[in-house]
């Protein structure tokens, strides 16, 4: 790929992130050549008739050589990333990879089925949710958000609809936080974050916008999503996207923190941020215990590759949002977004990317320090993606090299 088309991809892919069975059963196929050392990887086609999937938008088998490439050397002494876990699937067959170290102490191979903060891709989880509530009548999209939540979105906003929450074009300004700079959020990562006061925080400032004129990208949206959750269910957040998802779904590696805690239970990877040094090296400070009750409905789940691919195939399936209601995540609303001025990217709990070939795909990035992670699909699922990279800047305002590579060699030629 040329220099051109990578910077298209990435641009593409920055946009998204600003701020059952899990496929078709596979059969053996011929192994390709032997990885790297540094990677652990799997490959295999899917044994499914071609007549049960006409005219695919991915065709072609994962480029193995390709995505062994994009992983290859991880560790501490790695510009970006001290790990990696990949899967791609679809109907042309499947790929599965690792590399790095788990520990930078221990120097210990990274953990191929760990667990990782998935940031905002707790976000589809939310959504889905939400939409659920919709299809049982429970909620109506386009209903004000203070029929449900009274008191909470002040008059002066105007008629804030659920589905300008979902779609984040609710003109709600971002609730105030330490700062955006790595150590000033490193001085509060155990600091506890009451929701319903980020919510009030957010609306006594002016509106953005107004309600369903332009886009901007915020937890914020998400957050009021998570109080309206548990208003309709009766349910903590938490425990209502458990009832409703994970454990139908079988998603045993899938779990939230809760408001107090900092740790990632059962097998992971550490994270780490690269701290620049006076003398030009860098120290690789260990950040993998941190609260993220300031992110909760917004980008506070934690889980596993496999996990994440489950529940992306069976959304796009049907099978966790009703069909009459799948369509909101694949509608982007026809606005302006706010800080680009580019038509908006953002649908309900997904972001629509244009690859440079024309090829579709729908799915959602996530960071918290330490850990990037995205899942991705082509709509007919010819396709899927699911990654997790220990970044070393993981809430840099470019994209993680490494996370690039890998989807460039998952969805492009």
């Amino acid at each position: 790929m040329n220099a051109r088309m990578r910077t298209l991809v990435a641009a593409a892919l920055v946009a998204g992130i600003a701020s059952g069975p899990a496929v078709a059963h596979a059969a053996p196929a011929p192994a390709p050549a032997s990885p790297p050392a540094s990677v652990s990887s799997e490959w295999r086609a899917a044994s499914v008739p071609a007549q049960s999937v006409p005219a695919p938008t991915v065709s072609t088998p994962p480029n193995a050589a390709a995505l062994e490439a994009a992983i290859a050397g991880l560790g501490p002494q790695h510009r970006d990333a001290t790990a990696a876990l990949v899967r791609v699937g679809g109907t042309a067959g499947r790929w599965q990879g690792s590399s790095g170290v788990s520990d930078i102490r221990t120097g210990r191979d990274a953990v191929e089925q760990g667990r990782f903060r998935a940031g905002s891709v707790t976000k589809a989880f939310t959504a889905a949710v939400v939409l659920q509530l919709a299809a049982e009548g429970r909620v109506d999209l386009d209903g004000p958000v203070r029929r449900y939540l009274p008191g909470t979105v002040p008059d002066r906003y105007g008629a804030v609809t659920v589905r300008q929450l979902l779609n984040h074009t609710s003109g709600i300004p971002a609730a105030d936080g330490p700062g955006d700079s790595f150590e000033a959020q490193w001085e509060h990562r155990f600091d506890v974050t009451d929701p319903r006061a980020q919510v009030a925080n957010a609306v006594a400032k002016e509106r953005e916008f107004a309600p369903g004129t332009a886009q901007h990208y915020l937890n914020i949206n998400y957050t009021v999503l998570g109080v309206l959750i548990e208003k309709v269910t009766g349910m903590r957040y938490e425990d209502a996207v458990g009832a409703r998802i994970l454990k139908p779904l079988g998603l045993h590696g899938t779990s939230f923190p809760g408001r107090t805690g900092t740790r990632i239970h059962g097998p992971h990877n550490r994270g780490y941020q690269a701290i620049p040094q006076a003398d030009g090296s860098r120290e690789l400070r260990d950040v993998t215990e941190w609260n993220s009750s300031d992110r909760w409905a917004a980008g506070d789940i934690i889980s596993t590759t496999a996990d994440l691919e489950r529940f992306t195939v069976a959304l796009f399936s049907g099978r966790v949002v009703p069909e009459d209601r799948l369509e909101e995540m694949f509608t982007v609303p026809d606005v302006p977004d706010r800080v680009s001025g580019k038509p908006a990217v953002m649908s309900a709990g997904l972001s629509r990317i244009v690859l440079p070939d024309g090829t579709v795909a729908w799915g959602k990035t996530g960071g918290r320090h330490g850990y990037n992670t995205a899942i991705g699909a082509t709509r007919d699922l010819s396709r899927t993606l699911v990654y997790s990279v220990n970044a070393t800047d993981a809430k840099g305002q470019d994209m993680n090299r490494v996370a690039l590579g890998i989807v460039m060699a998952a969805f492009t030629k």
